[in-house]
């Protein structure tokens, strides 16, 4: 009796190891094939924005965009908005969150205000660079960008419909630095670029391997099944509950690379594509966008409200147009 049990222990500890070593030349496979779609991704991203992040810069220093602003001055304060704040819109709009929060501290604004113009900028910002990212996708860039513009300005109108006074002030105004030379600026771009490629590296190879691993041991169906009631809510099909994820916690230039991915490997088509973008260019990077500006003072509820309220508007808008009958308007949304 005692030799069965210890036999039957033997074959236990066995089978065991057996199984220890098979994960651990499936994550193995896993790590070494993720590599090369890992580069050739971060590789399409990087030609992307490296050019577009420098060109933007240069705008900036030689006050190009400075230049532009002004002539929306009369468009901003018939919205509740010092003319002087299309300096921020603008500044978001043609590059990162960051950049448009840190214009937004060198200026006088009311809390109310800065509300205003901080959901305008989630709703509309980057947009050299992430239209640029929606394209290799099937989406139309330029539409995107339009119904990016459209949509914060009309933002704007709501917000300053709906929002009760908040009078206090957003901060104590930041004394500006003393202006950057035209070296500060190329070597602040290096540095920045650097730090962006080894980051934009390293999240695309763990989201490459943990999708696959997930994938290979049928963790990932379970993952995403709480959140595919929500797909229906938000217009968009089941099979981008796991996009849509991706898309909301790091963003549309992230969940664009693991698209390309799963359109390369037939997983998704380019329409299934298409139809999340319209709902992620409205409400994407939900988490780190809502922390930072709230972090600054900015109400979450106001955040996340009006961006999944657009969110729903524009995807349900459209596949009401869709179902138009057959003709001038309705083939041009189908062909977006």
């Amino acid at each position: 009796m005692r030799f069965i049990v210890n036999n039957e222990g033997k074959r236990g500890s066995r089978d065991e190891r057996r199984s220890e070593m098979k994960m651990l030349h499936l994550i193995i496979d896993i790590c070494k094939n993720a590599i090369p779609p890992t580069l050739r991704t971060v590789a399409w991203l990087l030609r992307i924005m490296l050019p577009i992040s420098l060109a933007v810069r240069l705008l900036q220093y030689y006050g190009v965009i400075e230049w532009c602003a002004q002539f929306l001055n009369p468009v901003f304060l018939h919205l509740g908005l010092p003319g002087a704040s299309a300096i921020a819109f603008l500044t978001g709009a043609s590059v990162t969150t960051y950049a448009c929060l840190a214009v937004m501290l060198s200026m006088e604004l009311t809390m109310r205000q800065a509300t205003i113009i901080s959901i305008m900028v989630l709703i509309c910002h980057a947009l050299p660079m992430e239209c640029a990212v929606v394209k290799k996708v099937g989406s139309r860039p330029y539409r995107m960008a339009v119904i990016r513009i459209v949509a914060a300005f009309l933002a704007a109108v709501y917000l300053n419909l709906v929002l009760p006074e908040m009078s206090e002030p957003f901060s104590h105004v930041i004394a500006a630095a003393e202006e950057p030379t035209l070296t500060d600026i190329l070597t602040e771009w290096l540095y920045s670029s650097l730090k962006l490629s080894l980051m934009i590296l390293g999240i695309i190879y763990a989201l490459m391997v943990i999708q696959r691993l997930l994938d290979d041991l049928g963790i990932l169906p379970r993952l995403i099944r709480p959140f595919q009631p929500l797909m229906r809510l938000f217009g968009l099909p089941k099979s981008a509950t796991y996009l849509w994820l991706i898309g909301n916690v790091l963003g549309i230039s992230y969940g664009s690379a693991m698209m390309l991915e799963l359109e390369e490997n037939g997983v998704i088509t380019k329409e299934e594509a298409n139809q999340v973008n319209y709902h992620l260019i409205m409400n994407h990077s939900m988490l780190e966008d809502t922390m930072v500006f709230a972090t600054a003072g900015i109400s979450a509820l106001w955040i996340l409200s009006t961006r999944i309220l657009f969110a729903l508007i524009l995807v349900w808008g459209r596949r009401g147009v869709m179902k138009l009958p057959r003709g001038i308007l309705n083939k041009d949304f189908h062909e977006i």
